[in-house]
């Protein structure tokens, strides 16, 4: 019998055969065979048979548990309910194997003796094959394991632990011979979870691990079809006139192989729309062989005017089709379909030592998010979806990915959303753990098995990624460079593998022997720290240079969320169960984030006002950082913040939280990140107009008005400017004004010469500075020593608004045009907009809003749209609810159709 260990992935692509689904497992779109459904699990422990019995059509699994792949162990039993949700309060702490010390990083420690997951665990699944596809060779492939496994098909073992091993290999088996066609074929993999010398995922300081370390099926399991010869990995590489881009040079690869014991030639065909083009090839017995065709020997790869595939705010994000077969014998022995965009990134170190990033010659200010998926891994493709709609809603453009190597179907929507993937190696765990580890980082050292699975992981990521248009840069190691040999074995799989981006040799300012300055910095903060750090600090996260993790710290979501995550008895005062709910290490606990607030707004009278005090902090901390690079661009390159989102309920760093709520954090962001924006700086009081894309906005008017608590006007100003471009106009600076109350208020606007708003902004402001104690800076903050005061805004007046509102269907979408005026004299201050599943109802999540948390002056009018799913709707009609710092909480009822003259 032959069987072949390839070590791949195939990319979501079209493939030859004709492999027919039951009715729970299926053929996608792709080609392939998903063996998504009717999976069952069992511990070794009870399972006892061993993989030629679990294997054969005859076994029965009675008493095992169901699964749906991708999942873990511990994943699927909570799916099958076998666990209270563990994601409310302390109950993941209760499940059997979760006793080591919290806020520890647990893929550093064993599992406990007594754990039922420290042993291994089956999964098991059968399927059929129709009889058309005799004569064919099969390919079974896995996406994922965590952490190794023992293969079984049939009665007969297809690969052995000891080879597959790895959590970010990729694995094909040649499953010809052990195959039934025609028939119902069995399954079994034993998968073993990983040990603190394995090179696996891990959640680091993040959140909680679960019991199981991750153990199971964590990607896509599929099988495909081929004649003799398979094609895989096909990738077009671009190369651009540059600056005028309008040729486009591409070259074509694909990887061959040839599954038989004889010699086989044929020719290898390739299609982009209308241009065609193809080769003779020759592969000798067991051979695989990269075929390329290049812009210089096939002159028709030389393409005039391409359609360009641009970031978000730079421009559209276009793709295009290649289609490519291989025939032999008159007939296609494989094919693969693959969508690829034409565009060039390079980058380069500025001569202040900052690493600088172009996309088809033009300059990129990277701003984005580090991401996490689901705590169990669980795939949710419309989840994914979701939430890369929240990233392109915040106005942002990238995501980070250190060490959670998403799906294909992540990198395939970052490509059609023009989302930019910084993607790596993981900090904090075996995967730093070289010989030269620091002597803070736990475990064992790196053996020779380290390299080869290492090697192998680079190698299936890096063929698995390159084509993607999304992808930015790779990063060989996260909080340290790899030594010079483990970054030379690293760099070398980037070259042999035909990298066509950037690479870093970590996400440090550390430079190496090999590769020198890497151009980036990871100097925090990750802690609260004040809206005016930013633009004063020179030395660590201020807005300087690339910074690829930093955060003002805690997010702690709005109330309705900490209803849902926190038991009754444990919603206040803050214990420890919010704790548990924090981060690991400095970041176990929100004591620093709650004492300035205490000392900036005043303490907290309970849950409610915790909760809206922190939508403050939040809001005024991610609007300053962001909008602290965009002033300094490009002398600051890049701000990725740590985090975007978390793997679970979580009260620290995100923009939204896990239940797709967004807060405060998300509106500042999506505020600072216009695409063209009016800006104040904490710094200096300089008022700076921000164009973040391709095209020149000429003849805007920008105003600032400053008022004092009783909103009587103290200053105003405007300036009519011109924005070149991708830059900012620094316009005038306005100055504190002196006699006004301690807490005052700046509005800004910029509007085009029509009058149509382009942008606003509204500050709080202090005649008290925030003052941070720099000599006790650390890695993670720096300590504030004296605070701003915003506590007169306690005694703001209440205020009751104006709303209405109608709804539009399109698609499977509904949105809501929503109008608020505020009649009073005085200000309605951080106003939060939700649209409810009827009157007093759930908020509709996931949902995209045009503006939130607003402050409305007297007389002000606003005009905001929200979209969300109908269905998420379920029956109910949509009521809009309307509440504020000072807005005593109103529902009004959303009409069908827009009113007579566009009011009530």
């Amino acid at each position: 019998m032959k069987m072949s260990l390839l070590g791949t992935l195939v990319l979501l692509i079209t493939m030859s055969g004709s492999l027919a689904a039951q009715s729970t497992n299926g053929r996608n779109a792709g080609g392939r065979l998903l063996l998504k459904e009717n999976w069952r699990i069992q511990s070794s422990a009870l399972a006892k048979e061993g993989g030629d019995a679990l294997s054969t059509p005859r076994y029965k699994t009675a008493g095992w548990y169901q699964a749906t792949i991708p999942s873990t162990v511990v994943g699927a039993l909570v799916e099958d309910k076998v666990y209270p949700d563990p994601f409310r309060g302390m109950n993941l702490r209760l499940m059997p194997g979760c006793s080591y010390p919290v806020g520890s990083n647990f893929a550093n420690l064993p599992m406990p003796d007594d754990s039922p997951y420290d042993k291994s665990w089956w999964y098991r699944t059968e399927f059929q094959i129709p009889a058309a596809d005799r004569g064919q060779r099969l390919w079974l492939h896995f996406d994922g394991i965590n952490y190794s496994a023992n293969v079984w098909l049939n009665g007969r073992k297809i690969a052995d632990s000891a080879d597959v091993a790895g959590s970010f290999r990729r694995y094909e088996f040649d499953v010809t011979d052990a195959a039934r066609v025609g028939g119902t074929n069995a399954l079994a993999v034993e998968v073993f979870a990983p040990k603190p010398d394995d090179l696996a995922l891990t959640w680091v300081d993040w959140n909680p691990t679960p019991p199981d370390k991750m153990m199971g099926l964590w990607h896509d399991v599929y099988l495909t079809t081929s004649g003799p010869v398979s094609l895989r990995f096909p990738q077009v590489v671009t190369r651009l006139d540059q600056p005028s881009l309008a040729a486009a040079h591409l070259t074509v690869n694909a990887e061959l192989h040839n599954a038989t014991n004889r010699p086989v030639e044929g020719t290898l065909k390739g299609r982009i729309e209308k241009i065609q083009f193809s080769k003779g090839v020759r592969l000798e017995p067991g051979e695989t062989k990269v075929v390329s065709f290049t812009p210089e020997e096939f002159r028709q790869l030389n393409l005039t005017n391409p359609r360009l595939w641009w970031p978000a705010s730079l421009g559209a994000p276009n793709l295009y089709e290649l289609a490519m077969q291989f025939e032999t014998g008159g007939r296609v022995s494989d094919s693969q379909t693959t969508r690829f965009g034409i565009r060039e990134v390079t980058s380069e170190v500025d001569a202040d030592a900052h690493r600088v990033f172009k996309v088809n010659g033009q300059k990129v200010l990277i701003r984005g998010g580090g991401w996490a998926p689901d705590m169990f891994l669980r795939f949710n493709p419309q989840r994914l979806e979701a939430e890369f709609r929240y990233v392109k809603n915040m106005n942002l453009n990238a995501i980070r990915l250190e060490g959670k190597l998403e799906s294909d179907y992540f990198y395939d929507l970052a490509d059609r959303e023009g989302i930019l993937v910084l993607a790596g190696w993981c900090c904090c765990s075996h995967w730093e753990h070289w010989t030269h580890r620091q002597d803070y980082q736990e475990g064992p050292v790196w053996g020779p098995e380290d390299y080869t699975v290492a090697a192998a992981s680079q190698t299936d990521q890096i063929k698995r990624l390159r084509n993607h248009p999304s992808l930015l840069v790779w990063l060989n190691g996260s909080d340290n460079p790899p030594p010079a040999d483990v970054e030379k074995m690293y760099d070398d799989i980037l070259q042999k593998e035909n990298w066509p981006n950037p690479s870093l040799s970590s996400a440090t300012a550390q430079p190496t022997e090999l590769t020198g300055a890497s151009g980036v910095k990871m100097e925090g903060p990750y802690e609260w720290v004040p809206p005016t750090y930013w633009l004063q600090d020179n030395k660590h996260g201020g807005a300087h240079g690339f910074a690829t993790e930093i955060s003002p710290g805690p997010a702690v979501p709005p109330v309705e969320s900490l209803h849902r995550m926190l038991p009754p008895e444990h919603l206040w005062p803050i214990d420890d169960v919010w704790s548990f709910h924090a981060g690991g290490g400095k970041f176990k606990t929100l004591d620093v984030f709650t004492a300035a607030m205490t000392a900036r707004y005043g303490e907290a009278k309970g849950l409610e006002d915790y909760a809206a005090k922190s939508q403050l902090m939040t809001y005024e901390g991610q609007r300053a950082m962001f909008e602290s690079y965009a002033k300094n661009k490009y002398a600051s390159t890049g701000v990725v913040q740590w985090m975007l989102n978390n793997a679970w309920p979580s009260l620290i760093w995100h923009l939204y939280d896990y239940y797709l709520r967004p807060g405060g954090g998300y509106f500042g962001t999506k505020k600072a990140c216009e695409p063209v924006h009016v800006q104040y700086s904490y710094d200096d009081g300089t008022i700076v107009a921000v164009n973040n894309t391709r095209q020149t906005r000429g003849g805007l008017r920008l105003t600032a008005k400053v008022f004092d608590i009783n909103l009587a006007e103290k200053f105003s100003k405007t300036a009519d400017i011109d924005l070149p471009a991708d830059t900012n106009i620094r316009a005038f600076t306005v100055p504190k004004p002196d006699g006004i109350t301690p807490t005052y208020f700046l509005r800004l606007t910029l509007e085009a010469k029509d009058g149509t708003p382009v942008s606003s902004n509204f500050y709080w402001l202090s005649t008290k500075d925030d003052v941070l104690d720099w000599d006790k800076s650390t890695w993670y903050y720096t300590p504030t020593q004296s605070f701003a005061d915003y506590t007169q805004l306690q005694s703001l007046r209440p205020v009751t608004l104006s709303a209405f509102g109608w709804t539009v269907r399109r698609g499977d979408e509904e949105v809501a045009h929503v109008t608020l005026e505020n009649p009073d004299r005085n200000l309605a201050f951080f106003v939060r907009l939700q649209i409810q599943r009827g009157r007093g109802g759930e908020e509709i999540l996931p949902v995209l809003w045009e503006d939130n948390y607003v402050s409305l002056l007297p007389g002000e009018r606003r005009e905001l749209t929200a979209t969300y799913r109908a269905k998420d709707l379920g029956g109910a009609r949509p009521s809009l609810a309307v509440g504020g710092w000072n807005v005593p909480a109103e529902h009004h009822a959303l009409i069908t159709s827009p009113p007579r003259g566009g009011r009530r």
